[in-house]
């Protein structure tokens, strides 16, 4: 029956994106916005549902703009599961657009790709990240730097954080920053114990195919994605405070979901306010997000 479900998804996946990818790229072509943000959080909406994963969003996304999410990293599956809540995009590392499939699909989700190691691009990558923040997309970060083993939150580097710092300074605005905590804790309906966090983690030198195939080959998968509270940023504000501060918000929100302590949960992605997100900046300011 694996094998079986493995193929249903696949195949599940592929007519998706063959429907939707033609749009966005026709969307990106065009320059049509509204297009570009909701196209791929179609598709990750679809592919939760077709890999049978739950997602419990626990909080609301703020309605701020410009914002910034500062997550936790555990797999390639957080893009899924995070894209499938709301339109957005991700600042990633560059060797990220060299990963097969995975590259395409975070191109056509118009990603930011960061050259870590090359600091002369610094300037010109923040000032994307800038107009994207001000011309209303919402931008993701995984503030590890890298994706952990499912048990533990790695320290968040304030040097990633002060990139996105250096963003907001070139907009010579003021940004919002939200910490998002994610946390796998049911596999087939059962808690799942530190094997099969770790299992259901990818990191190290684990193999991306390997991983994928184990993945889809296997039962529903709890997720519970929490957002803490939004605080402003600035450019004057301390930068490794703040990185501190949004760190162990994220610990307390997954403590809270392994020990099934989260408040209230809505079960499936979606808000109620995710068309403000689509509509842009503006509309976006103006509606207060409300779970359904």
């Amino acid at each position: 029956m694996s094998l079986i479900r493995a193929i249903y998804v696949i195949l599940g996946l592929i007519v998706t994106s063959l429907v939707l990818i033609p749009c966005q790229l026709v969307a990106m072509a065009t320059g049509w916005k509204r297009a570009q943000r909701v196209l791929p959080w179609w598709w990750h909406r679809s592919a939760v549902k077709l890999m049978g994963i739950k997602v419990h969003v626990h909080g609301t996304p703020s309605p701020a703009r410009p914002l910034l999410i500062t997550a936790n990293h555990v797999s390639w599956l957080d893009i899924v599961v995070i894209g499938s809540v709301m339109p957005l995009s991700y600042i990633a590392k560059s060797e990220v657009a060299g990963w097969p499939i995975f590259g395409i699909l975070a191109k056509l989700q118009r990603t930011v790709f960061v050259e870590r190691e090359r600091r002369a691009k610094t300037g010109a990558v923040a000032g994307e990240i800038a107009d994207r923040m001000t011309g209303g997309d919402v931008m993701v970060l995984f503030a590890e730097g890298t994706s952990s083993n499912g048990i533990h939150v790695l320290p968040f580097k304030s040097s990633l954080v002060g990139g996105a710092a250096k963003a907001i300074e070139a907009a010579k605005g003021e940004a919002t920053v939200q910490p998002l905590a994610l946390n796998y804790t049911h596999l087939d309906g059962l808690p799942i114990g530190r094997f099969y966090k770790t299992r259901l983690a990818w990191y190290g030198d684990m193999e991306m195919a390997s991983h994928l195939w184990w993945v889809l080959r296997h039962g529903v998968i709890d997720v519970n994605v929490a957002f803490g509270p939004a605080v402003p940023f600035s450019g004057g504000a301390e930068r490794k405070a703040m990185t501190r501060d949004l760190e162990a918000t994220v610990r307390r929100l997954v403590g809270e979901a392994t020990a099934g302590r989260l408040a209230e949960t809505v079960t499936g992605p979606g808000t109620a306010a995710d068309a403000a997100a689509v509509a842009g900046p503006e509309k976006a300011a103006q509606d207060v997000r409300e779970p359904v």
